[in-house]
């Protein structure tokens, strides 16, 4: 299956598209600090089972803000890795003031 996207530069404005539920941002950014958190522990206290709770701590924040606020199904299904790379960059663009939290 080709992709209809040519590169991240391209996927990244219908990412954000995706996004456009203020609710639905919040909960992608704390899922993101979610993972962030539950890593750093994983690797502090050397427990690989909470890289586990990281990715459905990551993931299941970020499809309630899909599927109950946006209505719509997450690009991870169909663009997985660019869909990954768009949740750090959405992150890292509220951080700095960019995208609007």
């Amino acid at each position: 299956m080709a992709s209809r996207f040519a590169s991240f530069s391209e996927f990244y404005p219908f990412y954000l598209s995706e996004h456009s539920n203020r609710t639905s941002r919040r909960l992608h950014f704390v899922g993101s600090c979610g993972v962030l958190i539950l890593f750093a522990l994983a690797l502090a206290q050397a427990r690989p089972w909470l890289l586990l709770a990281a990715l459905l701590c990551g993931y299941g924040f970020a499809w309630v803000g899909h599927f109950f606020f946006e209505k719509n199904r997450p690009a991870t299904f169909k663009y997985p890795f660019y869909s990954f790379a768009g949740d750090w960059v959405m992150f890292k663009d509220i951080l700095t003031g960019k995208i609007k939290f």
